[in-house]
């Protein structure tokens, strides 16, 4: 795993040194009252900062989080290594937790081994049709989940995006689910982990800086939770 790491390295800087005048770069950060992630609680409030790079429909983003009213919330950094044309997307995530039951409880970044690594590297295709979108996801390397025998699950999650605007709010409706037993998702079987409704409306400062605000509500039928959550993102 370390080869992809090296290879996204090594691509940010030909981008840099070849097409400056053309790569997007995209700096943002979100303040969230928790963070919600799939359907499951990974934190209260969160602080999660992002930084990409991208050309010609391949992208290279980092994202990370980190709790800001508990200490002992989940901290993490994911890379991002993406592609897109049209519709059609495809990338590979390389996830990092700091959590001592990750496997290596020292919480090393740079520690890729197999069977005692905090790393999750994870795969995803997916297709925008404009009206909605279809995204499907598949861990096959790290700290993945186990199955029903104690082995590797190769834990996948696909869901299903609708966005639409209602009275100059721009909302999206997603349902996500789990296909099969895996501990990664404390799931036994086929499982909706994840119905969302998220609405997003800018708030204009000044007449060239506005801050996005975002409102959601996250229900997981699998473990019967349920969500509210508020948030606020800012952006060059």
């Amino acid at each position: 795993m370390k080869k992809i790491v090296l290879f996204a390295m090594s691509l940010v800087a030909s981008m840099t040194t070849f097409a400056q005048d053309k790569v997007e770069t995209t700096i943002s950060g979100d303040i969230v009252s928790n963070y919600i992630w799939r359907g499951q609680d990974a934190g209260n409030v969160s602080l999660q900062p992002t930084l990409g790079v991208g050309y010609k429909g391949l992208s290279l983003t980092a994202w990370g989080n980190v709790g800001l009213s508990n200490p002992d919330d989940t901290k993490e950094f994911d890379l991002t290594l993406a592609y897109s044309i049209g519709g059609f997307n495809i990338g590979i995530t390389d996830y990092w937790f700091n959590k001592a039951d990750g496997g290596d409880p020292e919480g090393r970044y740079f520690r890729y081994n197999a069977h005692s690594t905090n790393h999750l590297f994870e795969a995803n295709i997916g297709y925008d049709f404009g009206f909605a979108s279809l995204q499907w996801f598949t861990n096959f390397a790290g700290n993945d989940g186990k199955n029903k025998n104690g082995k590797r699950a190769y834990s996948s999650y696909f869901e299903v995006n609708v966005p639409f605007k209602l009275v100059s709010v721009d909302w999206s409706a997603t349902v996500g689910a789990v296909p099969y037993y895996t501990t990664s998702y404390r799931t036994d079987g086929f499982a909706v982990t994840n119905v969302s409704l998220r609405a997003t409306k800018d708030i204009k400062v000044t007449d060239s800086f506005s801050i996005p605000i975002f409102g959601q509500i996250t229900a997981n039928p699998c473990s019967q939770k349920a969500y509210l959550v508020l948030g606020f993102t800012l952006h060059p």
